[in-house]
């Protein structure tokens, strides 16, 4: 997933300016998509065919076409981007490398010609033009609503970051060489004509990118042309290459990438501390000392022995455990997503209606965009050092008062923001009595306040004040 990185001397106050930008959004087709919910959209997406065939035929297994021949959806994919935007977007402040990559395969290779500074229009539409170099264009959502409103839900359904990428690719020419990503990949043919070929993967389910030579891959398993309206999914690790036929002037295509790092490797690279940290409280054995010197022997195969049998300790454990702890992943979503698409002004999101009291009856509102976690108390864990002796808390973090603007902009590494505080999750802290409480709330469809399982009416009502502040609940 293009977690498009890359800093800039002079893109301080630029990246200030974006959130006041004024929206570039064209003439909007009426949408043949369904916003209704996230399982909808979908369906919507990948109609006629059905979410149970998508993901017992397709999903991580192959490729899937879907060729529409639809004016309508053509003319709807038609307003999520296309060459014409790219003039008043540039003036709007796009800078080289962070917004636009200009690139063009040359012998199997990918030639960068991206200038320095700002993008500037008329130098941009020349390398189209004369060096019929493709414009990248990284996460379009930024600017273009349609596709805000697509990948918000989209996260909702996948529980998973969503980007996208913009490719415009002009006549007889190619942008990049034969690769595979690290994501779940849907294109939207958006203009003109694209010309696709698909490989045998190498590395199925692939966790990084990689360029693959032509005398590698083989002869392709599946070759066709993407017109407007049209939808191409397929697998991590899947090898492709595309370029625009001759006779149609330019390609435009959307490209909206997910499950980057999303695995049952990753996950349980996430949930081990967790575990370990829970059963080490219960269990002894794995509160006793390694043996001296272990870390400076050359031959682990002792310990290597003990080691397997410590973690046969934790499955068992595992096999008794109601809940398993996240420690990195729920947050990682939950910070970097997108924030609900309601209106042109939900930017300005603030709590309104009715004070929730005693006798309210009250119901959760963005389920889909906030989550509870459990952790070491994060303002007595100032390290790792006291993991087994911290106090536990219970968090909520929701995604309401993200920024569309910096949305899959940043790497991991590159979290502070311009007055140099770093990054963090927005959301509430309670303590883990709490816990049952708040389980209610997100578990039903709505719930008495006096009815929340807390000892005192006074607790009850902190509670569901502090998630009313926070636009996380509504009073009936």
């Amino acid at each position: 997933m293009p977690k498009k990185g890359g800093k800039h001397a002079e893109m301080g106050k630029e990246t200030q300016a974006q959130c006041k930008r004024a929206k570039l959004e064209a003439a909007c087709s009426p949408s043949v998509l369904c916003f209704e919910n996230p399982d909808s959209l979908f369906g919507s997406l990948i109609s006629p065919i059905k979410e149970e065939v998508f993901f017992e035929e397709y999903w991580e297994q192959k490729p899937l076409l879907v060729q529409r021949n639809d004016p309508l959806v053509a003319a709807y994919y038609l307003s999520l981007f296309q060459l014409s935007d790219l003039k008043e977007l540039c003036s709007q402040g796009l800078y080289y490398g962070r917004d636009v990559n200009i690139c063009r395969c040359v012998n199997g290779k990918k030639k960068v010609l991206n200038k320095e500074g700002k993008v500037k229009y008329m130098q941009l539409k020349k390398d189209f033009d004369e060096k019929k170099a493709t414009i990248q264009f990284h996460q379009p959502q930024r600017f273009k609503e349609e596709l805000w409103k697509i990948q918000e839900k989209l996260e909702c359904y996948f529980g998973s970051l969503v980007g996208s990428n913009v490719y415009i690719t002009p006549q007889g020419s190619q942008g990049l060489p034969p690769h595979y990503d690290d994501v779940e990949v849907f294109i939207f043919q958006l203009e003109g004509e694209k010309h696709w070929r698909l490989y045998k993967p190498t590395v199925h389910l692939a966790r990084e990118y990689n360029v693959e030579s032509e005398d590698r891959i083989g002869n392709p398993t599946h070759e066709f042309v993407l017109k407007p309206g049209d939808l191409l999914y397929f697998p991590r690790g899947t090898i492709h290459q595309a370029d625009t036929p001759l006779g149609t002037s330019h390609s435009t295509h959307v490209t909206i990438s997910t499950y980057q790092n999303n695995s049952w490797g990753d996950f349980l690279l996430d949930a081990i501390p967790g575990l370990v940290f829970d059963t080490a409280r219960d269990d002894i054995v794995l509160r006793t000392s390694i043996p001296r010197q272990l870390l400076m022997q050359v031959n682990t195969a002792e310990s290597t022995k003990k080691l397997s049998s410590l973690l046969r300790r934790l499955a068992d454990h595992l096999d008794h455990t109601r809940e398993l702890r996240s420690s990195d992943m729920k947050k990682d979503f939950i910070m970097h997503r997108l924030p609900p698409c309601l209106a042109c002004d939900s930017d300005s999101l603030t709590p309104g209606g009715k004070l929730p009291k005693i006798d309210s009856k009250i119901r959760l509102q963005f389920r889909d965009h906030a989550l509870i976690s459990v952790e070491p108390d994060q303002e007595s864990a100032v390290s790792t050092d006291c993991i087994f002796g911290c106090r536990e808390m219970v968090y909520v973090y929701h995604s309401l008062k993200n920024r569309r603007d910096t949305h899959m902009m940043g790497t991991e590494d590159d979290t502070a923001s311009e007055d140099g505080t770093s990054q963090q999750a927005h959301g509430l802290r309670f303590p883990l009595s709490y816990l049952e409480a708040l389980k209610q709330i997100w578990s039903s469809s709505s719930v008495n306040v006096k009815e929340l399982k807390l000892t005192s009416d006074e607790e009850k009502e902190n509670l569901v004040l502090s998630l009313w502040s926070e636009c996380l609940i509504e009073v009936l």
